[in-house]
């Protein structure tokens, strides 16, 4: 009995213990299933904020990669995959396009001189201008077949017009790149149809679209919706600009599609609005609907959110200098390009100085030239710089002239004799 007695007492006693026990196990239980619960959240808001940080993507979800940027600057806005070498098919083009006009510019040919198709020329596929072997049109309506048609006959019928033949012209092509700095862009053929490596990059493209730009004559071809050619003969043909951009976009006015099986559809958009000029790299979209509307997304995206302050033109007059033994006293100085600013709309504008850096000045000089440079500045902080360069050519007076000008001077008093 009395050991009945002492084992209920032991009991008793532990039965607190027990229960604590228990209770402090039920507490790690739910102490689990909440740290489990807590980790579950972390997960998700590190999924949300993956989500957000690729939201920017969305503008073109679909393209394999695109570039937006300013046309002044040169500056990118936004950017997707801007290095990957890809096919970028009659986007190419603009290259030839920028040959075209720079021969244009130098004299070496003529909006009027006539091109005749060769057989090569004639027998491209592709997008074409149905050029017979033979024909002739002048060089102007073949820059139409190139700017609205994306023509690869008209295309080759000009490389062998500037160069002899595709050969020789692709290798100017790819000299010019060069000059460009582009270390991604490598060309096979003029035309942009798919060839083993052949290719570029959206920045690269981006940076050639700007080039082009600089030669504001393209905009009278690119900007067009409809034209004709063969206009006063029995093959007159319609011609429809491949860029609808240009029709339903508020300020397009260029620049050059493209489309093959290797590059799907690639454009490259420029439209401006007031000062600001923009141009939209897409490469690899999977239709043109989603090409266009991908680049108007772009567009959209740099029109709404930014601004362009254009604090300096190319005409502007920096500075008059003194010239000694040249065919003119003094010559003015102006920016070799626009100066301007790109910001934020957000951002509040700001008041600029300038330094001015004379960095020569030996005859002759000619327009183009280097001779010194603009330093742009908010407050002491270096924003911008840009070359100077002269108003017009300026040569150095010959012995004779140089000697007729001391005569001169001396008959009229225009002389300090030491």
């Amino acid at each position: 009995m009395k050991k009945v007695s002492l084992l209920l007492i032991i009991i008793i006693m532990l039965i607190p213990g027990i229960v604590k026990a228990e209770e402090t196990t039920n507490n790690k239980s739910s102490e689990i299933k909440e740290e489990n619960s807590s980790d579950s959240k972390e997960t998700n808001t590190d999924n949300d904020n993956s989500s957000s940080n690729n939201s920017s993507t969305s503008l073109i979800s679909n393209a394999k990669a695109g570039v937006l940027m300013d046309a002044t600057t040169g500056e990118i806005i936004f950017e997707k995959n801007k290095d990957e070498k890809l096919a970028v098919a009659s986007m190419t083009k603009m290259v030839a396009q920028i040959i075209i006009l720079e021969q244009i510019e130098e004299g070496k040919i003529k909006w009027t001189d006539k091109v005749t198709a060769s057989a090569n020329a004639s027998g491209m596929g592709g997008s074409q201008i149905y050029l017979t072997t033979g024909e002739v049109m002048s060089v102007e309506d073949m820059m139409k077949g190139i700017s609205m048609a994306s023509a690869n006959d008209a295309t080759v019928a000009m490389a062998e017009f500037i160069a002899g033949t595709e050969v020789e012209f692709v290798e100017l092509m790819n000299k010019k790149v060069k000059e460009l700095g582009l270390k991604n862009t490598n060309f096979k053929n003029c035309t942009g149809l798919d060839e083993d490596g052949h290719y570029s990059t959206a920045s690269d493209m981006a940076i050639i679209a700007k080039e082009l730009l600089k030669h504001e004559k393209i905009l009278e071809f690119s900007s067009v919706y409809e034209d004709y050619l063969r206009e006063d003969t029995d093959n007159k043909f319609w011609l429809v600009n491949t860029n609808k951009l240009v029709r339903f976009y508020e300020g397009a006015d260029g620049l050059k599609t493209g489309h093959t099986d290797a590059a799907k559809y690639c454009l490259a958009a420029t439209a401006k609005r007031g000062d600001l000029r923009l141009i939209a790299i897409v490469l690899g979209e999977e239709n043109s609907s989603i090409r266009n509307s991908e680049t108007m997304s772009l567009l959209d995206y740099g029109f709404n959110n930014y601004k362009i302050e254009i604090i300096k033109t190319k005409e502007d007059i920096i500075k008059e200098i003194s010239l000694d033994k040249a065919t003119r006293p003094k010559i003015s100085l102006v920016p070799l390009n626009d100066i301007a600013i790109l910001s934020k709309k957000s951002e509040d504008s700001k008041k600029y100085t300038y330094d001015i850096k004379i960095t020569n000045n030996n005859l002759p000089l000619k327009k183009g030239d280097q001779v010194g440079k603009i330093i742009v500045k908010d407050k002491n902080n270096k924003i911008k710089e840009e070359v100077l360069t002269v108003t017009e050519n300026v040569d150095k007076l010959s012995f004779l002239e140089l000697l007729g000008k001391t005569l001169t001077d001396m008959i009229i008093g225009n002389m300090n004799f030491v």
